[in-house]
């Protein structure tokens, strides 16, 4: 990074932005006929505008999200061959082999075109490799055992664009091969039958961010068009009932932008998906929901619980990761499996498999995790004690390490970290002693900024294998070459990562207020859905709301709070944020920025937000500021005005004690100054961690003690000697308290002498 300051890297900056100006003309204008020609709020108008939807036209396409989106799947450069060889394949009765990857998108891509080649009665094996076995791609030793099988045609799913060699193997063996991919090219194509990927140079495809299954999913419709002599219209229609679904899945599962043609898919896969007859999925979703149970939800008493509305977000953190858990611990082959199971009890029985799977790729994940912080933490002490900067790229390596689960462990490090990273496993490689020549398998993850497959080819000579995406990329390396690497991408990084990447971004789409918020508009965003990336959901930002009241929930691992501005209250959840963790306490004034929801639940309807963020208002700290320069001008003595009322009396002076003298006994020795506030103004002398338990009263504005009042009274107990209290050190106090101590007077205090003569001199300057 070309700012060498040497900071932790997880204290990254946190920044607000709005995507639009509200007092732009253009602006105005745009939402106000949104408004006025659709019948829409002008929220729902403005979050239009704000993903580039300005004209009645354009808006109105976006909303109906209908076959207009859908492109002539013939316009892919090399499809016209593609189709023509798979189909004279099928005729002839060769032996064809679906090549694909591992994750969820190879899995729905080999599912969906087995189904349609098997429905033409075609003659179809599978093959994914093993992730610990062979690794991504195709492979000479697979190419190999398809050869011995017979197979004379390899259709290659979401993989096989670099597999230059490969190729070039099978057709010394009489076997063609059918690219399609959707993973970034790099210099020039394979030589084969057909390459199919709208990342092609040469492709004019208009739509170039479709899936692995996106990709297929032409591929097939053109099959049909061509076979049956109909439209690319109604190749789709007779194509998404049997298979858009499983398209929807793996563009959902490998975090494709929903725009265009992907949120058409999307759109019609989600629905397909809550009426869906597929068994395998139809008993994923009973394990996600756990429909098994009983609850007493009705009459019945055994009555089972529904299963969950299907949306992206379910498919993303439900069916994506049981799906992949296959690939990532045992087999993809077994996920398969299930979407063609045919039968209710086949189903259940691979449905609950993959759910066990999952559920030790989750244990071995955080095992690894765990691992992997403390290997960070060394390094970045390690830079610190010798005065260097943090790493750019985290590359980490171990020999245990499980190779299907370092990429989502990458993951969480970058977001954790705010910096690209990559884990490297020598799974499998190690043979007796680690030599230098074992070959590890990698996964990163980079932020948005840096491509990191143009960052790994900027190092090409010392990797075997790379390939991937902007934001997520694959490699293979020799353990020798490790240092060199590591060395070779950071350089690589200091020349081009800013800190602007790395810092943590929201970008809200507007400000809003309390009468903004309602059912009905919460109602209206559903026409947004689905959401992803680049049709993200809608971020909003109230300012200047009140904490009336925090409570903890999920065992204090997520927060509830109850929001108040403008007389009216809203319940605000914050997910994964621990109760003990939260920046500010009850009364405090903050900003909230958070996604609106609907939280139905039994029947009742209640607007809710998710909380996405959230710090103390700006007016609030400029208030405190204000209260900080005041403090400094009262303790070099200028002049008390009555009206401040900040001349501390006995009883508010004995309340503050009291809070100090209660933690003492409880061995208590550190209190936060907000926290102290908080509990000296509504009389909570003791358990400073209750916070459920509050007034309505507005914000500290109205309390007896304020900032200035506070950090007088703790002075002056200071000069009684009755406590030993030192300045707050980033908001918090640390205290002793002398149980042995005499009793004395406040007018022992030397400084609550000089307030009162402070006092006197501003009454004295009031009446001049």
């Amino acid at each position: 990074m070309k700012d060498t300051e040497t900071k932790h890297p997880a204290a990254r900056e946190r920044i607000w932005t709005l995507r639009c100006d509200v007092d732009d003309p253009g602006y105005k204008t745009a939402t106000e006929t949104l408004c006025r020609e659709l019948g829409i709020t002008p929220l729902t108008a403005r979050l239009l505008c704000n993903r580039g939807y300005t004209t009645p036209a354009e808006a109105e396409l976006f909303l109906h999200n209908d076959e207009r989106a859908w492109q002539d799947p013939m316009q892919m450069a090399d499809m016209i061959h593609a189709v023509e060889r798979t189909l004279r394949a099928v005729s002839d009765g060769e032996k064809i082999a679906i090549y694909g990857d591992y994750d969820v998108d190879g899995v729905t891509s080999v599912t969906s075109l087995y189904l349609y080649l098997t429905e033409l009665g075609a003659d179809v094996t599978c093959y994914i490799p093993s992730r610990l076995g062979e690794g991504y791609g195709m492979s000479v030793g697979a190419v190999d055992q398809l050869s011995d099988m017979g197979v004379t045609l390899i259709i290659t799913v979401d993989t096989g664009i670099t597999a230059h060699g490969e190729i070039a193997h099978a057709a010394a063996l009489g076997i063609d091969t059918v690219v399609t991919d959707h993973h970034e090219c790099h210099d020039e194509i394979p030589l084969c039958s057909a390459v199919v990927n709208p990342h092609r140079p040469d492709c004019p495809y208009p739509f170039k961010e479709l899936a692995g299954v996106g990709v297929v999913f032409k591929f097939i419709c053109a099959c049909e068009a061509t076979r049956t002599q109909c439209s690319p219209r109604e190749a789709l229609d007779a194509i998404s009932n049997r298979m858009i679904d499983l398209v929807a899945i793996g563009t959902i599962a490998d975090v494709m932008p929903l725009t265009r043609e992907n949120r058409f898919i999307v759109s019609r896969g989600l629905a397909m998906l809550n009426h869906t007859q597929r068994p395998g999925l139809a008993a994923l979703l009973d394990a996600i929901s756990g429909s098994g149970t009983s609850r007493p939800v009705s009459n019945l008493p055994t009555a089972k619980k529904p299963r969950r509305k299907v949306n992206a977000g379910l498919v993303g953190f439900g069916i994506a990761p049981r799906i992949n858990a296959a690939g990532r611990i045992a087999h993809a082959m077994k996920a398969v499996d299930l979407l063609l199971a045919d039968t209710p009890e086949r189903a259940e029985a691979l449905a609950e498999e993959l759910c066990e799977i999952n559920s030790r790729r989750q244990a071995e994940e955080n095992r690894i995790a765990e691992q992997a912080y403390a290997m960070i933490e060394a390094q970045l002490a390690d830079a610190a004690a010798r005065q260097l900067p943090p790493p750019g790229v985290i590359v980490l390596e171990e020999d245990g390490w499980m190779q299907g689960i370092v990429g989502i462990v990458a993951s969480r490090i970058t977001e954790k970290y705010g910096l690209p990273s990559i884990l490297i496993s020598f799974e499998g490689a190690v043979m007796g002693e680690p030599s230098p020549h074992d070959i590890g398998k990698g996964s990163g993850r980079s932020v948005k900024g840096l491509n990191l497959v143009d960052a790994l080819a900027d190092s090409k000579e010392l990797l075997v294998r790379f390939g991937g995406h902007e934001l997520a990329a694959g490699l293979t390396i020799r353990r020798a070459d490790i240092p060199d690497f590591r060395r070779r991408i950071n350089a690589y990084a200091a020349e081009r990562l800013t800190e602007d990447m790395t810092a943590v971004r929201f970008e809200a789409d507007c400000e809003t207020d309390m009468d903004s918020l309602t059912v009905k508009v919460a109602e209206e965003l559903e026409l947004l859905e689905p959401f992803g990336v680049e049709n993200q959901p809608p971020l909003f930002i109230l300012r200047d709301a009140v904490v009336q009241k925090i409570i903890s929930m999920g065992a204090g691992k997520h927060s509830k709070l109850m929001i108040y501005k403008d007389g009216r209250i809203l319940q605000a959840i914050w997910f994964s944020k621990a109760t003990a963790s939260l920046p500010f306490v009850v009364g405090d004034t903050v900003d909230v920025l958070f996604q609106l929801n609907i939280n139905d639940y039994q029947g009742v309807r209640n607007l809710q937000l998710i909380v996405q963020d959230l710090r103390l208002s700006e007016h609030y700290l400029e208030a405190r500021r204000l209260e900080e320069t005041r403090l400094k001008e009262i303790l070099e003595g200028n002049p008390i005005f009555e009206e401040e009322q900040l001349l501390p009396t006995r009883e508010e002076i004995a309340q503050v004690f009291t809070v100090f003298r209660n933690d003492a006994r409880i061995g208590n020795c550190t209190v936060s100054e907000r926290n102290l506030l908080d509990r000296v103004n509504r009389g909570d002398r003791g358990d400073r961690g209750n916070r459920g338990n509050c007034g309505n009263r507005g914000d500290h504005a109205e309390a007896s003690i304020g900032l200035v009042k506070l950090r007088l009274i703790i002075r002056i107990l200071n000069e009684m000697e009755v406590c030993r209290i030192r300045d707050p050190i980033d908001g918090i106090y640390i205290f002793e308290v002398n149980f042995e101590s005499p009793k004395t007077s406040i007018d022992a205090s030397p400084l609550m002498q000089s307030l009162r003569l402070q006092l006197l001199a501003g009454q004295a300057e009031s009446h001049n």
